[in-house]
């Protein structure tokens, strides 16, 4: 199968508007040891000056979706997660605080997401970058996060009050930010793929969303087994293809055509054709081809992923 990458993506630097991302607060005394009860990272630990990528599971260890966490102050903490989930998340999170110290709500209004592409856009913002992926700075007019790179190219979430003045950077489409966000390598749930996956399926460990050494979570005895009971058989893959996809499409291998070998975990679209994170069967990819929809459908040429596919030790 084809592994060669033909994006040759063009340097770009400057913000997009996350239009379809929100927020959800957790307050109190208890919100960060409550979100280490129910997330699949470590919350309890959690400093000022970083956040974490972190997955909420069902009971089942399916991720019902992923999000990043971070505390705005010592009892406060925001995970931002794409807004078509928020509302089932923030009710089924508020079903599990019973006793805890913790308040949870919904403060998508009072805040703008921005997505921050070139490291020289980002330094004209704060004193210091983030050291890693992952970390984070601030000052009084915003926060900004290191997101995992996409085409050797860095990026950061950047969190203002919904009142403040976005910084003069220039413009960047959504379209563009998503069409680079994919190249990360990781794969965002969405609403039409919440609970199809555990989360080595969408190599979440692998780009620190997993914490295997806490306590814990819905679905953590599930995603440990996962883990340590041998080869995974099912990864996430990086993949191009022409014409439109969409998250929740099937994946289906020209030598097994009766049944869906993979599915559409993450897509962009632009220019006639499409890149997509696919959960796939690993084995399909060493002979034949996958097609999207049908063996009829458009052929899925695979891209080099930024990181190494490892076994669990």
């Amino acid at each position: 199968m084809n592994s060669s990458n033909p994006l040759n993506p063009t340097p770009l630097s400057g913000a997009a508007r996350l239009s379809d991302w929100g927020l959800i607060r957790a307050t109190g005394e208890d919100a960060a040891k409550f979100l280490h009860s129910q997330l699949t990272q470590d919350f309890a630990l959690l400093g000022l000056n970083e956040a974490r990528l972190a997955g909420f599971c069902s009971a089942k260890g399916r991720l019902l979706a992923t999000m990043i966490g971070w505390k705005s102050s010592e009892h406060e903490v925001l995970l931002a997660l794409p807004a078509e989930l928020l509302p089932a998340i923030l009710k089924r999170l508020s079903m599990f605080v019973l006793r805890a110290k913790c308040k949870l709500s919904d403060a998508s209004a009072e805040y703008q997401l921005w997505g921050l592409l070139g490291a020289e856009s980002a330094q004209s913002l704060v004193d210091a970058l983030p050291a890693a992926t992952w970390g984070l700075s601030r000052n009084d007019a915003l926060t900004l996060i290191a997101l995992p790179e996409a085409a050797a190219q860095a990026r950061y979430l950047m969190v203002l009050p919904t009142l403040a003045e976005p910084p003069a950077l220039a413009p960047l489409s959504l379209q563009a930010w998503r069409w680079l966000e994919l190249q990360s390598g990781l794969a965002w749930v969405r609403a039409a793929t919440s609970e199809q996956f555990v989360p080595q399926m969408l190599n979440l460990e692998l780009l620190g969303g997993v914490n295997f050494k806490k306590g814990c979570y819905p679905g953590q005895e599930v995603v440990a087994r996962s883990q340590y009971r041998g080869t995974l058989k099912r990864r996430t893959f990086l993949f191009e293809l022409q014409g439109q996809a969409l998250p929740g499409q099937e994946i289906f291998h020209s030598e097994d055509p009766g049944q869906p070998a993979g599915l559409v975990a993450d897509a962009a679209s632009q220019d006639g054709r499409s890149l997509i994170l696919a959960e796939t069967k690993i084995a399909a990819l060493e002979t034949g081809s996958l097609h999207l929809g049908g063996v009829d459908g458009p052929q899925l040429q695979a891209l080099p992923l930024p990181y190494a596919l490892t076994e669990p030790q």
